[in-house]
């Protein structure tokens, strides 16, 4: 019994390969195998969002392989990377070699794995299923309005501020909540405060940081300290005062450890 597998890397097919042994043969789609070509109409809203599809040279040498490999073979297995991109990746593989007539008599599963160790890959060839169908459409809906806001504004972009970007479904929508805040930054309006703090010492020798509240009887806003010179003041009317612990508040604190560092914030804490 022949066996055709097709994973997204070539590397990972060497290394699958052998996992899997002579009956086996593993070849590589090297990503997507085809795409929307750039043009009027490869997105059609009015039919209910019809799209177009075309393999470019390079993977037409990938389907080719494939299709020459499936020729006495009993199964494909589509072995993709497991999330919506390689589901659209198999779907895609599936759907071209069907429409050349390369599948007859052949049984066509999904398999998933999340790690490349042969303890992995052999348990994933003995749970086959079905492609996800669901994951497709939210991809062929990602690709659809990809195409529909980045073809369509980007030459109005290009026409209207020479020299510009391209647009796009979320760097557009990115750009104007930033424009948005930067513009709250600017109309945003200054106002000094002050606070004042005490440090106090127990009979016990004990330290702890107390924040001025009252003033003569009343609660201190946030804004009612509103200069040096008033803090200042305040200051010196509680100088000569005796304070005395009106109640003391226990309660259980948690702290969770700070997360692991991702490349961003490493960079950033460096």
């Amino acid at each position: 019994m022949m066996n055709v597998v097709v994973v997204e890397s070539p590397a990972k097919a060497k290394t699958i390969n052998k996992y899997l042994g002579p009956d086996y043969t593993v070849l590589a789609s090297y990503g997507h195998v085809r795409d929307l070509p750039p043009k009027d109409g490869s997105v059609r809203p009015d039919e209910d969002f019809e799209l177009s599809w075309q393999v470019d040279q390079r993977s037409e040498k990938q389907i080719k392989a494939i299709a020459q490999a499936l020729k006495g073979a009993d199964a494909l297995y589509l072995a993709t990377d497991p999330d919506r991109e390689g589901e659209a990746i198999s779907w895609h593989v599936r759907e071209v070699l069907e429409q050349r007539k390369a599948l007859k008599d052949i049984d066509v599963s999904r398999v998933v794995f999340h790690e490349i160790t042969k303890g992995a890959v052999l348990d994933a060839m003995t749970h086959p299923r079905e492609i996800d169908q669901a994951l497709v459409e939210a991809y062929l809906a990602r690709r659809a309005l990809d195409y529909l806001v980045g073809f369509t504004l980007s030459p109005v972009l290009w026409r209207k501020l020479p020299g510009s970007r391209s647009a796009g479904r979320v760097q557009s929508v990115a750009l104007r909540l930033i424009c948005e805040r930067e513009s709250e930054i600017e109309l945003f309006k200054p106002r000094e405060f002050w606070t004042v703090e005490v440090v106090f010492t127990t009979d016990t020798g004990e330290t702890f940081t107390a924040r001025l509240t009252h003033l003569d009887g009343v609660k201190l806003d946030k804004f009612d300290l509103g200069d040096e010179a008033t803090a200042k003041r305040a200051a010196e009317a509680v100088a000569g005062a005796v304070f005395a612990v009106g109640e003391v508040e226990k309660k259980r604190v948690k702290r969770h450890p700070r997360p692991p560092f991702t490349t961003s914030t490493l960079q950033q804490e460096s």
